[in-house]
Formats: C-alpha cells, sequence, structure tokens
C-alpha cells in the first residue's frame, strides 16, 4: 500500500508543480515526508531534484553567466555541505518530545520538526509573493549563496532565495535560468555527496519506496512539460498553499 501510494503521490505532486507556483523540491519534500523517514524523505527529493536540472542544465546551461556564478556559487556549494551536515546531524539526535494523542504514541523529531518549519515558511513565501517584494543588489550575492546554499543542504529550500538574490544581478531571462539552475546543479551534488558519505541509517525497506518516489516524480515532471504548458492558476496555488501550510504543521507536531 506504502509503495502505490508514494507512486501516486510523487507523480501528483511534481505535476501539480506545473499550475501551482510552487517549485518541484517545495512540493515533493512533504509528499515524501509522509511516507518516508525525514533524512530519505530529503535525499529522494534532492535526487529527483538534482536529475531535474540536469536536463534543464542541457538547455540553458550555456547562457550561465561565469561572473555571477562565481560569485554566488562557490559559497552556495560551501554553504551546501554545512547545511547538509546539519541534517546528518540532526537526523542522529533523539526525539524532542513524546506524547500520547488518541491512544497512539507521537513523537517530535529534530529533523522532522526544522524542515516542517522550513515547509512552513517558504509556502507562506510563495503563496502571498513575498519574493515579489524581496530582492538584492549585486554586491549582495556572496550572501545570497551562502544563504540559499546552507538552506538547500539543510532541506532543498535552495530556489526562493536563489532567485531573489539573482533577480538584480543584471542577467537576461536565459541567462537567470542558465545560472540558476546551474548553481542549483552544483549544490545538490555538494549535498547528496555529503548524504551519501555521511548517512548509513537508511532501512533497506526504504530503498524500494526511495527508488519509486524518483522515478514517479521523475515521470510526473516529464508528463506534465509534455502535455502542458507551465501556468499559474490562482486557485489552486491557494489550496496547495494552504495544503502544504497545514501538512507542515501536522509533520511538525509528529502527527504525520
Amino acid at each position: 500500500m506504502d509503495f502505490f501510494f508514494i507512486v501516486i503521490i510523487s507523480i501528483i505532486a511534481s505535476f501539480l508543480t506545473l499550475f501551482s507556483g510552487f517549485g518541484l523540491g517545495t512540493l515533493l519534500l512533504p509528499a515524501m515526508l509522509i511516507i518516508l523517514p525525514s533524512q530519505e524523505a530529503v535525499i529522494a527529493t534532492a535526487i529527483v531534484h538534482f536529475l531535474n536540472n540536469i536536463f534543464k542544465f542541457m538547455i540553458f546551461g550555456k547562457s550561465c553567466k561565469k561572473d555571477v556564478l562565481i560569485k554566488f556559487g562557490i559559497t552556495a556549494i560551501l554553504a551546501s555541505f554545512v547545511g547538509a551536515k546539519l541534517l546528518v546531524t540532526l537526523a542522529n539526535l533523539p526525539p524532542i518530545l513524546n506524547y500520547e494523542l488518541l491512544g497512539y504514541e507521537k513523537k517530535i523529531l529534530p529533523l522532522t520538526f526544522i524542515i516542517s518549519l522550513l515547509i512552513l515558511i517558504f509556502a507562506i513565501y510563495d503563496l502571498y509573493s513575498v519574493k515579489q517584494n524581496l530582492k538584492f543588489g549585486k554586491n549582495f550575492l556572496p550572501i545570497g549563496g551562502l544563504v540559499s546554499g546552507f538552506l538547500g543542504g539543510l532541506s532543498g529550500h535552495q530556489g526562493a532565495m536563489r532567485s531573489a538574490f539573482l533577480a538584480n544581478a543584471g542577467l537576461t531571462k536565459d541567462s537567470f535560468i542558465g545560472t540558476g539552475v546551474t548553481i542549483a546543479c552544483l549544490v545538490d551534488m555538494a549535498r547528496i555527496t555529503v548524504y551519501g558519505l555521511h548517512i548509513s541509517s537508511i532501512g533497506k525497506e526504504h530503498i524500494p519506496l526511495m527508488t519509486a518516489s524518483c522515478i514517479s516524480a521523475l515521470l510526473g515532471v516529464f508528463m506534465g512539460k509534455h502535455f502542458l504548458k507551465t501556468v499559474t492558476m490562482e486557485e489552486i496555488q491557494k489550496i496547495v498553499g494552504i495544503g502544504l501550510i497545514l501538512l507542515s504543521i501536522a509533520l511538525a507536531i509528529g502527527i504525520i
């Protein structure tokens, strides 16, 4: 049942990116968290995110602006190692709280709580279009790399901050996409490397689920891009955004 559920939910989550206004990682991570433990959910999402970005890089990578890549990308990569290492550390910490709800034992885990909080923050960020008013000048590119890279390493939430810092970097549409996707690929490679080197606690029973979720999510992305044009539908965006907020709260307090 879990296998079938994660296949369906992964396809739906990735498909919704086309008209909800939310990014792949923002939608896919909470979907993964419903079935998989936190660290496995982040890894599975990272792999899907990376593979999806590789295809984007093949199309737009040639438009990457190298000076912006250097100013933003170096600090982003370094910070992503720190964020990924923090994820590994949090994954090994004991529960913050154990409690009983309706006769069932529940627990609040440090990593799940932090990731759920980030999902909540970025759901509100996207839902209320905070990014339209949050833009920084060229001088802040290295700082933007630190913030975006760290969040990318910790939970995968790198896109929103990256876009905010690159928006005023004097990039054309193609160079904005090309530079952004190049940085995203580098950050994904860095964090996946750290996850692979340090996380040895992944249960063998979760590997088939992780594999199925990765393949299903990629299938959803490619199906959607083949049949539909990316368009944001306001009502769907609101419904998905509210759903993410409620889900993040439920995950944070250990109900799910």
